[in-house]
């Protein structure tokens, strides 16, 4: 637990020795912990700060202006910039609210001994990450990429849930598809699904180039020691771009069947339709035949004529009826 007073948005505050060991710093030790080159780095963590407050970090981090304005402003796609001696990194959070997904912005700027992460919008507080790190110091002294690492392992873990509750709510509307009676709201769900699943890619995809840059090019900032956990975040990123591209390709395709299902449906009702209206005309026919009212029509005054044309609409809607049910009109 953090003793030293700090501004509301700053959850965390600390430098690391050599061993990984933490000590609380102030916002104002920071420059003072970085004049002594002793092997040790601060890792300052931000929730939605004050424009002061990132320029006080500026001044005390020499970060980058287009770094810090970016950082102010929000909403910037997933990307690594190099400024100078230092990276930053956008990264694009993710989590379930309400059976929707809501996406937050965390900015990480990693320099030789610092590391400074800034969360915005819908995200989950990196405090369990730091905890986790902190129980092993052997690995956190290898430097801040390791801290960049966790954060990193754990944005992309909490993808995984969300791409797995999305393939369990596949299967159920797969179910729906194939029901015998139509509903409007499968599409609809289906539709948001592919939805959210393109903006989940959205936030997945340009992961893997920047966990890629972090492995091959930056090698000042990301040690080898760091780069096999990198590895690891690169392979479950690209596990989960596949398992949503996948899930998209399958809505794609259930939109399409759905349709098609439909499509089939409203052909056998016409068709029906057409088998009755057919039953339907033959008498019409014949009756109406009868009807014009003509002094030398057939079997006009014979005796049993009503009883001949009776039986004659009878065969004929009869015959009509079993043809139809043949052919699977009716």
């Amino acid at each position: 637990m953090n003793d030293i007073a700090l501004p509301a948005c700053v959850i965390n505050c600390a430098a690391y020795d050599r061993n990984g060991v933490r000590r609380d710093i102030t916002l104002d030790e920071i420059s003072d912990v970085l004049e002594v080159d002793d092997g040790s780095f601060v890792w300052v963590g931000m929730h939605e700060p004050a424009g002061e407050l990132l320029d006080k970090l500026q001044e005390e981090f020499g970060l980058h202006d287009l770094a810090i304005e970016d950082a102010q402003h929000a909403h910037q796609r997933p990307k690594i910039e190099a400024y100078g001696d230092s990276l930053f990194v956008v990264m694009h959070t993710a989590q379930v609210v309400g059976g929707h997904i809501s996406f937050g912005e965390t900015y990480a700027f990693l320099g030789v001994r610092y590391l400074v992460t800034v969360r915005h919008g819908a995200s989950l507080s990196y405090a369990p990450v730091r905890a986790r790190v902190e129980r092993e110091p052997e690995l956190l002294a290898l430097g801040p990429s390791y801290g960049l690492y966790a954060i990193f392992d754990f944005i992309v873990d909490h993808y995984m849930p969300i791409s797995t509750e999305f393939r369990d709510e596949l299967n159920k509307l797969e179910r729906d598809i194939f029901a015998e009676n139509y509903r409007r709201d499968t599409i609809v769900k289906l539709y948001d699904l592919k939805r959210e699943l393109t903006q989940l890619r959205l936030a997945v995809a340009p992961l893997q180039d920047i966990l890629s840059q972090l492995i091959r090019v930056h090698s000042e900032l990301v040690p080898k020691e760091v780069r096999p956990y990198f590895r690891d975040v690169l392979d479950h990123a690209m596990r989960v771009n596949e398992a949503t591209d996948t899930m998209r390709e399958m809505i794609t395709a259930a939109m399409g069947v759905n349709l098609s299902l439909v499509t089939i449906n409203q052909g056998e009702v016409v068709k029906k339709l057409a088998g009755w209206a057919a039953l339907l005309a033959a008498p019409t026919l014949i009756t109406s035949w009868y009807g014009m009212n003509f002094q030398y029509m057939p079997e006009l005054h014979g005796r049993y004529s009503y009883y001949v044309l009776i039986a004659v609409v009878a065969l004929v809607c009869i015959s009509l009826y079993r043809y139809l049910r043949k052919v699977r009109w009716l």
